[in-house]
């Protein structure tokens, strides 16, 4: 289990950051009325943490809001396998202001859009989301890029209330857990974050539904914040950059990794570390070798594309 210890201003504080104990399978009716959830979320974890909810009898998942727009989409998939209406954004805002849609409650798990007014004044017991990343210090994107450009050997995931800002609301929780400092890559902190969030969606889900009011919190202030452009513009190889770190860093295909750009082509690299883990395991070649060249250097790859 995590660390749940949280610096704000200096002060370390823990009181709000005990988890309780977590039912895998709870079924029990453990408010006196049954309350009404909004999901929003995409992703595996999003589709787990749905299924999770699904199995509640004190809870009525009244509409998910996920990527159904893409061809491969978990959250949709189970959404539907569980009769519960896909929503976009705009008609979950059109029916909550029209009394059509109740919420009490909403959950937010890797949600890309912003939760604007109409629901964030619609849900009595607020509107949670789980981030990928330690509040305060890492808000918006570029969260494992950086925990792996800035050599950190542990993360961390945060549960916190949403308003009007991006992961500017009070803080709920967050987990910390070990990472590897010398092999991660972007794609495999993901990995590891979504099963930590899955375990912090089920402690915290479990205390909101449980409890009539809003949960403890902490403030939930300064940090930095990334935008999606800012991302992009970190991916292109520089001099002075430690080339090995920052291809990990940015390695999460399909997207576009560290790059450098060739006569107008941008070329994507990888690592011999990250070519070894691709490699069919029932070949072997004569002629390569799996970390560095004779003098030492880096043996880099790039997968160019044009445009």
């Amino acid at each position: 289990m995590g660390n749940f210890d949280l610096a704000v201003d200096g002060a370390k504080c823990s009181r709000i950051l005990t988890p309780l104990p977590v039912n895998q399978n709870c079924t029990a009716n453990l408010n006196p009325r049954m309350i009404n959830v909004l999901f929003m979320g995409r992703k595996p974890v999003a589709a787990q943490a749905l299924t999770w909810l699904s199995k509640r009898d004190d809870v009525k998942v009244t509409g998910v809001i996920t990527d159904s727009h893409l061809a491969v989409s978990p959250t949709r998939d189970v959404a539907q396998r569980l009769g519960i209406s896909v929503l976009s954004r705009e008609e979950m805002e059109e029916q909550v202001q029209s009394g059509k849609l109740q919420v009490d409650l909403a959950f937010s798990m890797l949600y890309w859009q912003k939760i604007r007014a109409p629901l964030l004044q619609a849900c009595s017991r607020g509107v949670i989301n789980f981030h990928p990343a330690p509040l305060p210090d890492y808000k918006g994107t570029a969260g494992y890029n950086l925990a792996i450009l800035e050599g950190l050997d542990h993360w961390a995931v945060s549960a916190h209330y949403v308003d009007q800002d991006i992961d500017t609301g009070a803080l709920i929780e967050v987990s910390r857990f070990p990472i590897d400092i010398d092999y991660e890559t972007a794609q495999s902190l993901e990995r590891k974050s979504q099963s930590e969030l899955f375990t912090q969606f089920q402690r915290v889900a479990e205390q909101a539904i449980r409890s009539p009011r809003i949960l403890p919190t902490v403030p939930n202030v300064g940090g930095r914040y990334v935008s999606r452009q800012e991302m992009e513009a970190m991916k292109e190889m520089r001099p002075g950059d430690d080339v090995l770190r920052k291809i990990r860093a940015f390695w999460f295909p399909p997207y576009d990794g560290a790059y450098v750009v060739i006569n107008g082509v941008k070329c994507t690299l990888v690592s011999p570390q990250i070519l070894h883990s691709l490699a069919d395991s029932t070949v072997s070649s004569l002629f390569t070798r799996s970390t560095t060249e004779e003098n030492g250097s880096a043996n880099v790859a790039a997968r160019c594309d044009a445009g």
